[in-house]
């Protein structure tokens, strides 16, 4: 299906913003406050409308997210939730309050659901600690409709991880004590440059990235049948 285009005055600001972001920016493209006002000639808040794709799963980073980008750039990272379609620029809410999260937190472990570390906790490898917080995740209900819900992240995986250096030395090291046979299974994954996950491994997978909502819904799925 083509995508509506973003010239169309008969869509609001944030939509026609969203739909500029697909086809005149697109993903991993850098733009700037002043290529958004010289799109939206004479549209206030222009600017604005692009920051609020970010309460519907959008990823735009700024130099504070990705240093490689210059103060006044920003990089469109990742499409969410397509805004433009009827009934799916529903506002999830401006904000986060201290008591959703809190909540969120309570729910989440007080852990980073993508990759497990706590607040506080040094990055493997680095002398910087994680901090925790809230993100809006869609996620597809099983009749089809998104979803927006909340869900604990760490500023690391929030924005992708950049950065993030790995050591071969350690690396290395952790494959000279392995086993006899977890060494012949690395190294099977490693001639053929990839790792066939089990069905099981792959829902969990999915499943611990989930927020709250979704996770009661499969741990209800998972509860014996009814006699």
């Amino acid at each position: 299906m083509a995508l509506p285009s973003w010239t169309d005055t008969n869509y609001g600001t944030m939509k026609r913003a969203a739909l500029w972001l697909v086809s005149v920016v697109g993903e991993d493209g850098i733009f700037t406050k002043e290529d958004v006002k010289a799109a939206f000639p004479g549209v206030s808040q222009a600017d604005r409308r692009v920051r609020d794709l970010r309460d519907y799963g959008w990823q735009i980073d700024t130099h504070r997210e990705d240093l490689a980008l210059g103060q006044h750039e920003q990089r469109f990272v990742k499409q969410g939730v397509p805004v433009w379609e009827p009934g799916k620029a529903t506002k999830p809410g401006v904000s986060v309050t201290q008591t959703q999260r809190r909540d969120v937190l309570a729910k989440d472990g007080h852990l980073c659901r993508s990759c497990g570390i706590a607040p506080g906790e040094v990055y493997a490898g680095s002398y910087e600690t994680a901090q925790l917080d809230i993100a809006r995740r869609t996620v597809k209900q099983p009749a089809g409709a998104d979803e927006v819900e909340l869900v604990a992240e760490c500023n690391r995986c929030r924005v992708g991880g950049r950065g993030q250096a790995v050591d071969l030395g350690t690396l290395l090291a952790g494959i000279e004590n392995l086993g006899g046979l977890e060494r012949k299974i690395l190294s099977g994954w490693v001639s053929e440059d990839k790792r066939e996950f089990s069905t099981v491994e792959r829902l969990w997978a999915q499943y611990r990235t989930l927020p709250s909502e979704s996770r009661t819904k499969v741990r209800e799925a998972l509860l014996p049948p009814m006699d």
